[in-house]
């Protein structure tokens, strides 16, 4: 992989060092290209920022390009777009805010056709509420759905709003033909392309072509760039190459899924546990930015629940549909003869028990570093994922005991913002009561608390669309217990059947 270890000028500006791509063309030919580009016709541009180095200097030399053209001619708009993720990094995001205000009050002083615009994922699908409203597992090399939620979704919409609205869009992308992170999107893109051209389909985005301005840069010409030549809005390159000092990449614009996880770089999302340990945040903290040391403990004991033993004990023994399912696997015993266990169960979303302690250990976490850097207007989750976690428990889950508003209440200590209150909704009372009732029928309990809450969410509507699917997919629910589910499977009793997954990571990866 590339280093970014940031070098100093003396050793940027001496040719033996390196291999540059200003062998090739000059400064001014690299802005005649872009301004060419730019002018040969009316199809409006979308840059990707990220705030790291590729991003900012691919956004600087269009900048410096654009800014040599007469007012005349700067007829199409330039969106400027930054993916925020809502987990980023605190520092990162602080860098990319400021980077955006300083651009759009630039852009409006130089009169130059720039909008940068932040894209942020809908509500419904942000990490906090799959994570601990749905109780997705934190993600991992097999289960990353994360990428496609957080950053994929909400940039390609943006994209695909200006598609619409122009029937095609450039894409300009910093992505650099020696960068390994990189290098799978860089190649998917080069499909398309033949010799001598710049652009290339997009793989995944009708309606937009791609542009690698810097394309064959290599690590040196893109500090050599940035050290050199001011920032156009007013940045500072060198603050940004502190940023870089220990870290380890840049998180691209992500638009599919060829881009593999950024989760050891400084632009990535501190909840990442797709890779082992968060090297950039981990160097954060012995730099000096101990206030950060909550979430690395926060995501350290999320990458906890991914060993095995873990797995079992804080995830459902049936997935989100409802279904209950198992494999076949093979494991060694101590003299490394191998047996075939016949079955195992594939485990599920994270227990409701356990969402609820994730929901309480992340607002403690909150209350620590709004102590610790004295802004009470810090949070790590917004009011609004709170209020869609909170549906989502009482109506998916069953959560008649409405727990969210107590443990936010108790941990925060100051009542829940509460917006839905007129829903409509059953009560613990209700579900005490319904329990000796099943039980003495014989019936499921969390059977009968499914249909009355459906009845409940749609006995004042004029029609019931679908009610017949919707109670089919009730009934076809598997309503076997935990212990009964492991024992049908794998013979073994609970206790037993964990046990023999302690040091094997034999568990599939289910939602």
């Amino acid at each position: 992989m590339t280093s970014d270890r940031v070098i100093t000028p003396q050793e940027l500006l001496d040719p033996k060092n390196y291999k540059t791509v200003f062998d090739k063309k000059s400064l001014n030919e690299i802005y005649d290209e872009i301004r060419s580009v730019y002018l040969n016709d009316d199809r409006p541009w979308v840059i990707g920022y990220s705030g790291g180095k590729d991003s900012t200097t691919v956004v600087q030399l269009v900048w410096y390009a654009l800014k040599d053209l007469g007012i005349e001619k700067l007829k199409k708009p330039v969106y400027i777009i930054s993916s925020d993720t809502l987990v980023e990094t605190p520092a990162i995001v602080n860098h990319i805010d400021i980077s955006l205000n300083k651009m759009r009050k630039a852009a409006k002083e130089q009169g130059l056709p720039f909008y940068p615009e932040k894209v942020i994922p809908d509500i419904s699908q942000t990490f906090w509420v799959n994570l601990i409203g749905r109780g997705y597992p934190a993600p991992s090399r097999e289960f990353r759905w994360c990428t496609d939620r957080l950053k994929i979704k909400p940039t390609n919409k943006f994209i695909l709003e200006k598609v619409k609205q122009s029937g095609e869009v450039i894409l300009v992308l910093g992505v650099r033909k020696e960068e390994s992170m990189t290098r799978a999107q860089v190649m998917e893109y080069q499909k398309s392309r033949k010799p001598g051209d710049l652009f290339s389909a997009h793989s995944t985005i009708p309606g937009a072509l791609v542009y690698t301005p810097i394309e064959d840069f290599t690590t040196n010409d893109v500090w050599n760039y940035l050290l050199q030549k001011e920032s156009p809005w007013g940045g500072n390159n060198r603050n940004l190459s502190a940023l870089y000092q220990s870290a380890s990449g840049e998180c691209p614009l992500v638009v599919d899924k060829t881009t593999p996880s950024c989760g050891n770089s400084r632009f990535g999302c501190w909840t990442c546990t797709v890779v082992q340990r968060d090297v950039s945040l981990e160097s954060m903290i012995e730099q000096g930015e101990q206030w950060l040391e909550p979430l690395r403990e926060f995501r350290n004991f999320l990458k906890e629940t991914q060993k095995p033993s873990n797995k079992a004990k804080f995830r459902s023994h049936r997935r989100r549909d409802g279904r209950i399912t198992r494999k076949t696997l093979k494991q060694k015993d101590g003299g490394g003869n191998r047996i075939l266990i016949e079955s195992a169960l594939v485990f599920g979303p994270y227990l409701m028990s356990f969402r609820q302690e994730l929901l309480r250990r992340l607002l403690v976490t909150e209350n620590e570093i709004q102590a610790s850097i004295s802004d009470p207007e810090f949070t790590l989750i917004k009011i609004e994922e709170l209020q869609e976690i909170r549906r989502i428990w009482v109506h998916e889950e069953l959560d008649w005991n409405d727990s969210l508003p107590k443990i936010y209440e108790e941990v925060k200590g100051i009542p829940f913002p509460r917006i839905d209150d007129d829903v409509g909704q059953h009560t613990i009372q209700d579900m005490q009561l319904l329990e000796k009732i099943c039980k003495k029928k014989g019936v499921p309990v969390e059977l009968a608390m499914r249909l009355l809450d459906l009845e409940m969410q749609t006995f004042d509507l004029i029609t019931r669309p679908n009610i017949h699917q919707k109670i089919e997919k009730i009934l076809k629910r598997d309503y076997t217990g935990r212990n009964e589910a492991i024992l049908e499977i794998t013979g073994m009793s609970e206790e037993d059947y964990l046990s023999s997954l302690e040091e094997e990571e034999l568990l599939g990866e289910g939602d």
